[in-house]
């Protein structure tokens, strides 16, 4: 798997021309830039889509392809795609585009030293890292506007329907006693509670464990933790799921439960956050993310990788001396 990540980010680079590859490259120590996201609308570092031609665009998507499971990989095209939907809608007074999308490389595959890649823009921002054979790729933020897109009241798009359905099931399944604890607030935030923060730190954990809930609505708590980590090939996504217990996830809600209304959900646990927000636009406006708390952006990965460096070249210099 991470081969043909490699593979992929390889035929990208190989398709640009020099000016373009300096353009699109920064160094992976660059830790102001490899931290400094976004999910709303503006312009990047790197390159942007509007201005790569069709081989260099749909190299862009392979590699997203590579490292995203098939439905997620669908969901950050439609995504994509709805920024002309959008654009549409507020009569194209704000310029939207699908081509209005960046990539940004972060050092380049070969050798022993880390790299990575960000491919960002409006509602989409997927951050990827590898160092020493392993793969770190959160933040991982996807979001929809509209969310729903409908016809005589059925819905004809919504690219984060199950973000939304599962999280509803879970609430019918968990019986009142357990609704009470887990909704915790009769009003939602208007946004995601971490925004674009550049880290985040562990919070008090609120709402209802699996341990507090039947095994039914236990067993649908935990695969909505699987739905946003397989958002990853499923490789990735079982690396990811291996490093949690279950036992120590929180399930909260906010905001109403009546659909049409603004509402708001997280699960958290000691190095994983989820937030899913619904409330501009009544409530047809979608962010949600993924976040870990000691690995996004590789932190976790870089860390490990110049500690053994630095301990190699100390170990060297012994010996050496």
């Amino acid at each position: 798997m991470l081969h043909d990540v490699a593979d992929a980010t390889r035929r990208y680079i190989n398709l640009l021309a020099a000016d373009e590859r300096d353009e699109a490259t920064r160094a992976i120590t660059d830790d102001d830039l490899r931290h400094r996201w976004a999910y709303t609308p503006g312009t990047r570092p790197g390159l942007a889509f509007n201005d790569l031609h069709r081989d260099q665009r749909k190299a862009v998507h392979g590699m997203l392809a590579t490292v995203l499971s098939p439905h997620a990989y669908a969901q950050a095209a439609a995504v994509m795609a709805l920024e002309d939907v959008l654009d549409h809608r507020e009569g194209g007074h704000r310029d939207r585009h699908q081509g209005d999308y960046w990539t940004v490389l972060f050092g380049t595959p070969g050798g022993d030293e880390p790299w990575g890649w960000r491919v960002e823009g409006h509602h989409l921002s997927v951050n990827v890292v590898v160092a020493d054979g392993r793969v770190a790729a959160t933040p991982f933020f996807l979001g929809a506007n509209p969310a729903r897109v409908t016809y005589r009241g059925r819905v004809v798009a919504q690219p984060l329907q199950l973000e939304e359905e599962l999280a509803r099931e879970l609430l019918d399944r968990m019986g009142p006693t357990a609704r009470g604890l887990a909704v915790v607030a009769d009003t939602a935030p208007h946004d995601i509670r971490t925004g674009n923060a550049p880290r985040i730190s562990p919070s008090d954990p609120v709402g209802v464990t699996p341990a507090q809930l039947g095994k039914p609505a236990a067993e649908l708590f935990v695969d909505i933790v699987r739905l946003y980590l397989d958002r990853l090939s499923y490789e990735l996504a079982d690396e990811e799921f291996d490093r949690l217990d279950p036992d120590r996830l929180h399930f909260s809600w906010e905001g109403s439960l009546r659909r049409g209304e603004g509402h708001y959900y997280r699960v958290q646990g000691p190095d994983l956050l989820i937030e899913y927000d619904n409330t501009a636009n009544e409530a047809n406006h979608v962010h949600t993310v993924w976040r870990r708390h000691s690995g996004d952006f590789g932190d976790d990965l870089l860390a490990a990788h110049y500690d053994t460096s630095r301990h190699t070249v100390a170990r060297g210099v012994a010996q050496n001396g």
